[in-house]
């Protein structure tokens, strides 16, 4: 009888392992809708991925991202990924930097977008 409680034990712990490997929060996708990368010649001398750059616009303003890109723009670093979220006023624009994960920038998009 105690054999059979540890094989219990045993599987119950398993079993919760596996389980909370499998509820970790998955990355930040891009959706389906998205073109490529606009700059994706420059992902190679990023620290920060696009993945990772995505979640942090993401966090900063949550909404449906439109638009997505990797420039070399000033400020920050000079390198930076450029997301416009889809929000209920309209667009808002948020850069964050491809080498420090650093916020650049987290504004709605004015009348004449670029």
């Amino acid at each position: 009888m105690r054999h059979d409680k540890l094989a219990l034990l045993a599987f119950v712990l398993a079993a919760a392992g596996t389980a909370s490997c499998a509820a970790e929060v998955p990355a930040a996708q891009p959706p389906a809708s998205l073109k490529p990368l606009t700059g994706a010649k420059l992902a190679s001398t990023a620290r920060i991925t696009m993945a990772d750059a995505r979640a942090i616009a993401l966090k900063a303003h949550p909404g449906k991202i439109t638009d997505e890109e990797l420039e070399n723009e000033d400020g920050g670093s000079g390198l930076r990924y450029s997301f416009d979220i889809k929000v209920a006023k309209g667009t808002q624009e948020v850069g964050v930097d491809a080498m420090t994960g650093n916020l650049l920038e987290n504004k709605l998009e004015g009348k004449n977008p670029d």
